[in-house]
């Protein structure tokens, strides 16, 4: 499957819905308190990320899109929070309302070690003020004309009614504009005159009053939703078995989900309604959309917290999507949620790094003996810019997208991850080997980035290779047609 997704930076969407602030506090348990029985967290790491109706936007901007924001906070630090790093990403904010009295949704997630031990929530669901009301409907009235498609997020914290959502519909009606909603709540007649909305597994059970167990449950609650609602398109997604399309007169359409290791689902629905609002604002058919949709919410949930996912991240695994091998394959972003569930599961981690051009018997030993070192090999490649730097002109002869593909399938490799020449050290720093491996066309003081490995508990080995072995040796007899050694 292979799709462009480039539209997506030309696209304008108004995003309608609750705004939160979600809070982490990373930390360590080494013992209990004499307070009482209970653990005690020393905290070592402090962040904050845009929650519920933010992380739409966030997942939005981080596509390209340009986005307008209309939602309700308070007077208060974690609003002016929300507002600033709504600025830091471009965000119009003229639609965000400070309404006094009332708290911004602030929910502080509580980590200690690899564990999710506690969270604390500071919100009101009361409805909003009548003049709250107003401003984001006039806001609404103002800039429907200038967005593509309109995305409600609903979270429940009473903004989101059915007064507001009619408002929403008949504007967007007005000027054709296709509106799409992440729903709340058992009654979803509230989003009647909505084009799409988007409801999990269980609040689609919920809301239909029928227990989901099988696909002949999945289908009756699907289609009584569509006939109770007056609403044209449902996508109810099932988390690891994909996502199903209802459409008014036409069979339901099921989209299976990729396999993929998943470390937190939270936010996987923000990612799906906002990437099917860029594909309907690109053009694309709803079925397409809810494919990409459902590739975007897989690359999500194998990373920590609300996450966004990249339009580089996306383009790769759409254009990749039916070759097996690419769930080896990780970026940057992707690492640490990866590695703290591999350390957390005490497996014993390896890397190794070079550039891996022209794969020959020397890089093979290297792999196998790098990986009887440890439970999990993970292998970084120089990315092309850095092999012509190191090597010269003509090279690579094998781009970095084919060599990821070639490493992937080899069985003595886990994962591999592509590196430019500078990014090296903060690779290593990420991954924090217990080993750091290298052929023996090196010596142990020749290693790159060994002090970094050391100052964290790991070690250096040396693999011993053939001598007279490599790569460019023979490229070189190649190019001179001579046989290689």
């Amino acid at each position: 499957m292979n799709y462009d997704i480039s539209k997506f930076k030309e696209c304008k969407i108004l995003v309608i819905g609750d705004l939160m602030l979600d809070e982490y506090l990373w930390g360590d348990v080494d013992r209990i308190s004499p307070e009482a029985p209970v653990p005690v967290i020393e905290v070592k790491k402090e962040d904050s990320t845009l929650g519920g109706s933010g992380n739409v936007i966030n997942n939005l901007v981080a596509l390209g899109a340009e986005v307008f924001a209309a939602g309700v906070i308070g007077c208060d630090r974690s609003g002016n929070t929300l507002l600033r790093k709504f600025s830091s990403i471009g965000v119009d904010t003229q639609g965000i309302i400070q309404e006094p009295g009332r708290p911004t949704t602030r929910k502080t997630r509580i980590i200690a070690g690899n564990q999710h031990v506690l969270r604390i929530d500071r919100e009101t669901i009361k409805t909003i003020s009548d003049d709250t009301f107003d401003k984001i409907a006039c806001f609404i009235e103002m800039k429907i004309p200038e967005a593509d498609v309109v995305i409600i997020s609903d979270y429940g914290k009473g903004l989101i009614s059915k007064v507001m959502v009619a408002k929403i519909a008949k504007t967007a009606k007005k000027y054709a504009r296709i509106t799409i909603a992440d729903p709340k709540g058992l009654d979803y007649s509230k989003y009647a005159g909505v084009a799409i909305i988007t409801p999990n597994i269980k609040e689609a059970a919920l809301a239909s009053g029928i227990e989901i167990t099988n696909n002949s449950s999945l289908a009756k609650a699907g289609e009584k939703i569509l006939k109770s609602t007056y609403i044209s398109n449902i996508l109810i997604t099932c988390g690891k078995d994909g996502m199903v399309l209802f459409e008014e007169g036409k069979r339901p359409y099921k989209i299976k989900a990729e396999a993929r290791q998943v470390f937190d689902v939270s936010g996987a629905g923000d990612t799906v309604v906002a990437v099917l609002g860029l594909c309907a604002a690109s053009g694309i058919s709803l079925k397409v959309g809810a494919s990409i949709a459902n590739t975007a919410a897989g690359i999500v949930v194998g990373k920590i917290g609300t996450a966004t996912v990249s339009e580089e991240e996306l383009s790769s695994a759409l254009t990749a999507h039916a070759d097996d091998y690419t769930i080896k394959q990780k970026t940057f972003s992707e690492l640490p949620a990866l590695l703290q569930d591999l350390k957390g599961k005490g497996k014993k981690i390896v890397l190794t790094n070079g550039c891996f051009d022209l794969l020959h018997s020397g890089h093979i030993k290297l792999f196998s003996a790098s990986k009887k070192e440890g439970d999990i090999l993970i292998v970084a490649i120089d990315d092309d810019k850095s092999v012509k730097k190191l090597k010269g002109n003509g090279r690579p002869v094998i781009k970095a997208k084919e060599r990821l593909r070639i490493l992937s399938a080899l069985d003595s490799i886990d994962y591999v991850i592509v590196f430019p020449a500078n990014k090296l050290g903060k690779l290593i720093e990420t991954v924090r080997p217990d080993v750091l491996t290298k052929g023996s066309n090196y010596s142990f003081e020749e290693v790159y980035g060994r002090d970094l490995v050391e100052k964290h508990g790991g070690r250096v080995v040396i693999i011993q290779v053939r001598e007279n072995t490599s790569a460019t040796s023979i490229i070189n007899s190649i190019r001179k047609s001579e046989p290689a050694l």
